[in-house]
């Protein structure tokens, strides 16, 4: 069976009750010199005592116990597959040992790698701009804040669960149904608005009116999103300050990106119920044009949905999601695999999600290696924004969807491929850290560890080396 370690969570727990290991080997009972050995991981905790920790302290013993080790390790692997660590790359063996015996060095380590990459960031805004970046941004925080959680809240998929307490509206009756709900339950009215009365806006809560404004520019599917969102963030403001609470985030700027996140999670969870949704996406191979007709979904919304089917016990396949707009900048990413996301920057020129600009509408399938060897197939497709005038006219965004290649024969879009013998494109995370030498789509050098160029040699791109 799987041992189970709770060092971190249980010493958590005793803190912030104020309790001595004494005092908590009593309330467990159990000896104090057990409880500091399962604090330090030096020993595995016990069915009976993860229950007895829920009966004397009231909380879910699936909390303290919930298995991050995956996530962290994929964290760790990705971090040390950098150049920096080139001459004393620890292997797997030791990664997990020190999850196991040092979660806390552990985390401080990636803390300290994370400050890292946003000096380094800083560092070559500096450069290139002559202004540089004063704070790291907010999404970077909220990205870890999902990745910990895997991409999965229980609670607000509970929460969703209970949304229509009558049972599931039809679909086609949603809308009309959300309008009545927000007046009767929130006394808030909601009002179709020309496009000028909201200039560069979709959506507008008028708080002081109790009124939601929605640009007639938003399609059906989108506007019965954003009510939905609305209602989440007025209906669960406890629940969602719970989460953010939980999440760590202070700076007011992470806490606004990560309720907005959780709103959008909420809503999701509502529009494509867990079961139903599961069902549906193993039963068409995770066909997402069909998923997203079925439910009354954009395409983006079907996407980002899937990567949330992370419960304990009924998992889908896990993916990570990506979308970026014609100039390479990454406006939104999910993960729920081992992929390693770029926090800044764009995304590797090598990936074919670029290229689906050429071909919008179709899907663009690809399979990919990472610099630590591991392999994903990846689909890609264009995914089109509002439009409300002339000048604002093929306004498209790209959206990528990949997965570890084990569960690439689960996925519709990967049908004619042979899995022996798939052509690998190799890419990295992005220029500015990936490792790969004489790359011929390398827009210019890694930030650290680099060679000097060969001024007598001009090779594919002029950052080759010798």
């Amino acid at each position: 069976m799987r041992k189970t370690f709770i060092g971190p969570h249980l010493r958590r727990l005793r803190l912030e009750r104020g309790e001595t290991q004494g005092a908590m080997a009593r309330v467990l009972g159990i000896s104090p010199s057990y409880v500091n050995l399962l604090e330090n991981n030096e020993r595995s905790v016990s069915v009976r005592v993860l229950l007895r920790v829920f009966e004397a302290y009231g909380v879910d013993w699936r909390e303290i116990a919930e298995e991050d080790s995956t996530t962290q390790l994929a964290d760790l692997r990705a971090i040390i597959q950098g150049p920096l660590f080139a001459q004393t790359r620890p292997d797997l063996p030791q990664l997990r040992a020190a999850l196991v015996h040092a979660p806390g060095l552990v985390q401080a380590f990636k803390t300290l790698y994370r400050s890292y990459e946003v000096i380094s960031d800083q560092l070559l805004s500096l450069t290139e701009s002559g202004v540089p970046q004063l704070h790291a941004p907010p999404e970077a925080a909220v990205h870890d804040v999902f990745r910990t959680n895997r991409n999965h809240f229980r609670e607000l998929e509970e929460a969703a669960m209970s949304f229509w307490p009558e049972g599931q509206i039809e679909r086609d009756e949603i809308y009309v149904t959300l309008k009545h709900r927000l007046r009767d339950r929130l006394g808030v009215k909601v009002r179709l608005c020309p496009v000028e009365d909201l200039p560069g806006a979709l959506r507008q809560y008028d708080e002081k009116r109790r009124e939601i404004l929605l640009s007639e520019a938003l399609d059906q599917p989108n506007r019965t999103f954003q009510l939905v969102h609305v209602a989440g963030l007025l209906e669960q403001r406890a629940l969602l300050d719970t989460l953010i609470r939980r999440s760590g985030i202070l700076d007011p700027r992470g806490v606004a990106r990560l309720r907005v996140e959780l709103g959008n999670y909420f809503a999701a969870a509502v529009l494509m119920p867990y079961a139903a949704f599961m069902a549906e996406a193993k039963a068409s191979k995770y066909d997402f044009d069909h998923i997203a007709t079925r439910f009354g979904v954009s395409f983006e919304q079907a996407c980002h949905r899937a990567t949330t089917l992370q419960r304990e016990g009924d998992q889908g396949v896990p993916f990570f999601f990506l979308r970026i707009d014609k100039g390479g900048n990454v406006s939104k990413r999910f993960n729920a695999t081992d992929f390693h996301l770029a926090e800044y920057g764009g995304a590797c020129p090598r990936l074919d999600v670029h290229t689906s600009f050429r071909t919008p509408g179709r899907i663009i399938p690809q399979f990919v290696e990472m610099p630590d060897r591991s392999q994903f197939f990846v689909f890609s497709r264009t995914v089109d924004r509002p439009t409300w005038a002339r000048h604002a006219q093929d306004n498209r965004l790209a959206v990528a969807m990949g997965c570890a290649i084990q569960y690439a024969p689960e996925i519709g879009y990967a049908e004619g491929f042979s899995m022996a013998h798939a052509r690998m494109t190799k890419i990295g995370i992005n220029c500015r850290i990936c490792p790969r030498a004489n790359c011929d789509q390398r827009a210019y050098q890694a930030a650290i560890l680099t060679q000097p160029v060969d001024m007598l040699r001009r090779g594919v791109t002029r950052f080759d080396v010798t």
